[in-house]
């Protein structure tokens, strides 16, 4: 099992179906979901911001790839 798969499984389904008491739950959920990226994103935004300055290799190659990650889901500096 990989962390997706366990972050998935301890927050629940997310997908709503169409049901109102289910969908009621999933969208708590969905809520749940949102929190935890949003916490994700800004932790590695704080090491960018943090760290960006730095300039040994480990450190800015983490920098580095978290600003295309970034990129890459249309987040912009």
């Amino acid at each position: 099992m990989d962390i997706h798969e366990i972050v998935k499984k301890l927050v629940g389904n997310i997908s709503p179906i169409g049901e109102t008491n289910e969908d009621n739950r999933r969208f708590e959920n969905l809520k749940v979901m949102t929190d935890l990226v949003d916490s994700l994103l800004s932790e590695m935004d704080e090491i960018v911001y943090r760290k960006s300055n730095n300039q040994e290799f480990s450190i800015k190659r983490a920098v580095d790839f978290i600003i295309d990650f970034m990129d890459e889901i249309g987040i912009v500096e």
